[in-house]
């Protein structure tokens, strides 16, 4: 192991770049001069840039070898590079894109990792044992919550084999207008993550009876199959367990609770008989996403997670990556790496989907960078989609998905969905997730209920202060503690042991979970 330094380090990604981000804690005076004789003409905070070379006005200013924006006044060697300085780039055109033009070396396959799970009828392996309780609209939102509550105080230390019970609460309601063409979107997502594979084939759905969402059309016949031991579909359909709160038969409130909780204690003892079974790491469907990002995200913890997600695919398992407008701006880096001419035009064609979605809010990709991404270095939505994409690892991508569809395949996916972290989360949680990760700069609690976060801490500063919410710290890379590859092992390993329920992460043991949030896009009567 290195130790630390203490000295003025900066870091760059690429020969070719004309910037350059400080590494130290807090930042650097003006006056200091680093050891290449680069001297700082202004205190530059740490994880913005400095210019390492003279750049005159209308130069490209480089990170990563691609024109993160063009200076609007002469930027000297030495100065603090910073977003009031720069004019962002056009967006990248949709066509002319290298099209599946990339061929990775393949790399030996990973064998011999395995993790202990949950297998479901349905071929899915779960890596928790959960009861989900569904909801149809969001005016039984209060009802569940309730229900909730009460069958975890009364009913599941009686099951100690399942791990939980969650409410899949969310806020679709009446004035939708549930035709509309992007009306499916927020239908298959909840449909999708009542399936989840944690929640072991148990649905049960909780209706209040009017609502333009019912529970047949939520998951119509052939949603829940009946199947053999070996999980081969038996033609038969499992009936769906629905408690409609306007029941004749309710009379009062305490006679819904009553009904729920009667209900739940079937789909309770179902899932306490089930015990977790060595499966091979083939079997995880791991959700890549980021969060108050800021510019280490793309030089420690997402390179770290990129080296995991190919260890993953060369175990035979599945990784999605996601955020559509955080990697717009390198969508041809995308396409050339697109497995085949499909899989480019498919990821072409949510692209475009989603500008026609911007534009209808006349707003564009620039509306994505936060206050927390700029104070952490990050000058636009060039700079940051460049470390986003980084996390996709170097694998071909294999697969394209569209908001609130399932995974079918394996190997690396684009899963479009949002930017917005929940949104993000709940829309790879329909797709099949069984584990998350979660990388983050500037800081957030985030956390899912229905599967495991692991949290990735960016810098040796915020690994330090939130030691008891980070899982992993790959700020160690940056101060050389640490290299990628070692961080992105020590990952690999972690997800095998949450996977197994050998360790929680710190969601878990704080109970730290966000809310549902669904993608619609059609508009609301």
């Amino acid at each position: 192991m290195t130790e630390p330094s203490t000295a003025p380090l900066y870091i760059t990604m690429h020969a070719l770049d004309n910037v350059a981000i400080v590494v130290n804690d807090g930042g650097l005076p003006a006056g200091t001069r680093f050891a290449s004789g680069l001297v700082l003409r202004e205190k530059v905070p740490q994880a913005h840039k400095v210019a390492l070379v003279d750049i005159a006005q209308g130069e490209a200013v480089r990170r990563y070898n691609v024109p993160i924006g063009y200076a609007l006044q002469a930027i000297p060697a030495g100065s603090w590079v910073h977003e009031r300085l720069l004019q962002m780039p056009a967006a990248r055109e949709l066509e002319g894109l290298p099209i599946a033009t990339v061929k990775p070396e393949p790399l030996p396959p990973l064998t011999g990792y395995t993790f202990e799970g949950y297998r479901n009828a349905d071929g899915s392996v779960g890596t928790r044992n959960i009861l989900a309780v569904t909801q149809t609209v969001q005016f039984v939102a209060g009802v569940t919550s309730f229900c909730v509550s009460r069958i975890k105080a009364e009913l599941l230390p009686r099951y100690p084999h399942v791990d939980d019970v969650v409410a899949l609460e969310h806020t679709y309601g009446c004035g939708v207008a549930i035709d509309a063409p992007d009306a499916v979107i927020p239908i298959r997502t909840v449909r999708n993550i009542s399936l989840n594979p944690n929640f072991g084939g148990e649905v049960m759905v909780i209706s209040l009876g009017c609502e333009k969402l019912q529970p047949e059309r939520l998951l119509p016949p052939g949603s829940i199959p009946i199947r053999d031991e070996r999980g081969q579909a038996t033609g038969a359909d499992a009936p769906l367990d629905t408690i409609c709160l306007q029941d004749e038969a309710h009379v009062g409130f305490m006679s819904m609770v009553d009904h729920i909780l009667r209900q739940a204690e079937g789909h309770l003892q179902r899932l306490n008989a089930r015990r977790r079974e060595t499966v091979p790491a083939s079997e995880l469907v791991v959700g890549v996403q980021c969060g108050g990002s800021d510019a280490f995200s793309g030089v420690t913890a997402n390179p770290a997670v990129g080296f995991c997600t190919d260890l993953l695919v060369r175990a035979g398992a599945t990784v999605m990556f996601s955020e559509v407008t955080e990697v717009r701006d390198g969508i041809d880096q995308l396409t050339a790496r697109a497995a085949s001419p499909e899989v480019a035009q498919a990821m072409i064609r949510e692209m475009a989907w989603y500008d026609a979605y911007l534009n209808q809010g006349r707003v564009d990709r620039s509306a994505n960078t936060t206050p927390g991404n700029k104070k952490g270095g990050l000058s636009n939505i060039v700079e940051k989609a460049m470390g986003s994409i980084v996390k996709s690892g170097s694998y071909a991508i294999t697969g394209v998905i569209s908001p609130g569809e399932k995974l079918t395949q394996k190997g690396l996916i684009y899963a479009a969905t949002p930017a917005s972290d929940f949104i993000c989360g709940t829309l790879q949680l329909a797709a099949g997730m069984n584990l998350h990760v979660f990388t983050t700069g500037r800081g957030t609690p985030y956390g899912l209920a229905e599967v495991p976060v692991i949290k990735v801490a960016t810098r040796n500063d915020l690994a330090r202060r939130w030691h008891d919410l980070m899982d992993v710290n790959a700020g160690r890379i940056a101060s050389g503690e640490k290299t990628i590859e070692q961080v992105g092992w020590e990952l690999f390993e972690l997800m095998l042991d949450v996977a197994s329920g050998r360790k929680k992460t710190w969601a878990e043991q704080w109970k730290l979970h966000n809310a549902l949030v669904l993608f619609n896009p059609a508009p609301v009567t």
